[in-house]
């Protein structure tokens, strides 16, 4: 009887110190997953930006959104990169409905308030249609760099200036819509996004 009373104890000994060991070990890599993660997500996001245009770090500090929004998309964070004291330009994170659900876009506007660049950070777009707007390669996104709000911002068909993804009318106008809404709220919204005066 003795004996298996000690296997017992010896066993939860064992069980008790592995789940010990286990959360101990979740305790000391926790800060460094959550570090990592960070990371991934501030490279995600600031990849939109050139690395020379901004010294600070601009995902330190979210800077307060304006409670309206735009029409078709949802601006969801705004970020100040600066180079010195001088604001060089502004990120934000937007959410437009494309054809197979929401894609999250980051948006980088220069302070003169052209486009810098676009970036897909989630997308669930069809893949080889839709899904080409987070594909480097296909380059599609590019040709919205340093537009600015002056300009037709809708595809050839719709008689804008852009072109379209191959077989994908609908997430081409989300994207381009989303694009012309940030560059709209950027100029609604300049003084603050840009902490600067208005006669600035």
């Amino acid at each position: 009887m003795i004996a298996p009373v000690r296997s017992s104890l010896l066993l939860l000994a064992v069980s008790g110190s592995a789940i010990a060991s286990a959360l101990a070990w979740q305790h000391w890599t926790r800060p460094a997953i959550i570090d990592a993660e960070r990371q991934l997500q501030a490279s995600q996001l600031l990849a939109v930006l050139p690395t020379q245009s901004y010294d600070n770090r601009p995902l330190d500090s979210a800077l307060p959104l304006p409670a309206e929004q735009p029409q078709h998309s949802k601006v969801l964070a705004a970020y100040r990169a600066s180079h010195g004291t001088l604001p060089t330009a502004i990120v934000l994170v937007s959410q437009v409905q494309g054809y197979a659900g929401p894609i999250k876009l980051t948006i980088a506007i220069a302070a003169d308030g052209r486009l810098i660049g676009t970036r897909v950070v989630e997308q669930q777009e069809s893949p080889g249609l839709g899904g080409q707007i987070a594909d480097p390669q296909s380059g599609w996104l590019n040709q919205f760099a340093r537009h600015g709000l002056g300009d037709r911002w809708a595809i050839r068909r719709d008689q804008g200036d852009f072109d379209q993804l191959a077989g994908a009318t609908v997430t081409s106008r989300a994207v381009i819509d989303a694009q012309q809404e940030a560059l709209r709220f950027f100029d609604q919204h300049r003084s603050e996004l840009l902490g600067t005066s208005p006669h600035e």
